[in-house]
């Protein structure tokens, strides 16, 4: 008896090493599994997080010619006004990772800013003017590029064709607070009305009846920048139109009615820039910028 005891429990070591060999392979097993899918996961998540990138622009004070006295806090204003521009934009940037289609941040983002920066610039531009020689030019200053920071955090489509620089867009989004809400005629779904719905048209404030009588001299640029005011209509429409069915329900407020409201101040401030030189400025002119949408 004493001796088949130890026959018995020699079985019953192996039985239960055997056992637990094939548990501890299961979990060798399962953890290859496992490891096995980490990885791609884990690629997966690192290709939707991959940072979007940053946006810089051309340094405008360092070409700026020597700032008249009576200027000088107005350029300053506009100068940190400019880098507020580009710290929102980055913002926007990263606030809107994977929003839009492959234009996206072109249309929504870069376009919007260089609208912003050209409006900025020209104001720049006519403080120092007032007293001195009118810097020209400044608004080859106003297109900025994206630099992309690997992946585009939006699938990497919208990042890549920013990266060249930024031409600057008429349907782009970003300039909250703009007064109205675009439409186009005949299109179906307002981005900005969350369906499919009719668009309907998009209507600006006529700036020509309330000018001033315009001095020969500054005819011919009035009127062009008058006709530039129904262009940026006809094509704030076709936007409109283009981009039925597109983002989210502030879409048409941020990449249609603010971006044509930043095109429209800078035209009206060259009109009443030009009526200036040789006649009283007309003043309060940037009132009429915004737009509405009629249904």
């Amino acid at each position: 008896m004493s001796r088949a005891l130890p026959k018995y429990n020699k079985r019953r070591v192996t039985f239960i090493g055997g056992a637990a060999a094939v548990a501890l392979s299961g979990t060798v097993i399962a953890g290859f599994a496992l490891a096995g899918e980490s990885p791609d996961s884990g690629a997966k998540n690192a290709r939707t997080l991959a940072g979007p990138g940053t946006i810089t622009c051309p340094d405008v004070r360092s070409k700026l010619p020597a700032v008249p006295a009576s200027a000088k806090a107005e350029v300053d204003r506009n100068l940190t006004l400019l880098n507020t521009q580009i710290q929102e934009a980055n913002k926007r940037l990263v606030d809107t990772v994977g929003q839009g289609g492959p234009n996206f941040v072109q249309n929504a983002i870069l376009g919007p800013l260089k609208d912003k920066r050209v409006a900025t610039v020209n104001r720049i531009a006519t403080a120092i003017g007032r007293t001195a020689a009118k810097p020209q030019g400044l608004d080859s200053l106003a297109t900025c590029t994206l630099n992309a920071a690997g992946t585009n955090a939006g699938g990497g489509a919208a990042g890549k064709p920013q990266a060249g620089g930024n031409t600057g867009n008429a349907g782009n989004a970003g300039n909250a607070g703009n007064a109205g809400n675009a439409g186009n005629a005949g299109n179906a779904g307002n981005a900005g009305n969350g369906g499919n719905a009719a668009a309907g048209t998009i209507t600006c404030p006529d700036v020509r009846s309330k000018l001033p009588a315009v001095p020969a001299s500054a005819k011919a640029e009035v009127d062009r920048n008058l006709a530039l005011l129904d262009t940026q209509i006809r094509e704030a429409n076709t936007r409109l139109v283009n981009t039925v069915g597109q983002g989210g329900p502030n879409f048409v407020q941020n990449a249609i009615l603010g971006p044509l409201k930043d095109k429209r101040v800078s035209t009206v401030n060259r009109i009443a820039t030009a009526i200036g030189r040789t006649a009283a400025k007309p003043q309060g002119l940037d009132s009429l910028a915004a737009c509405t949408l009629n249904k």
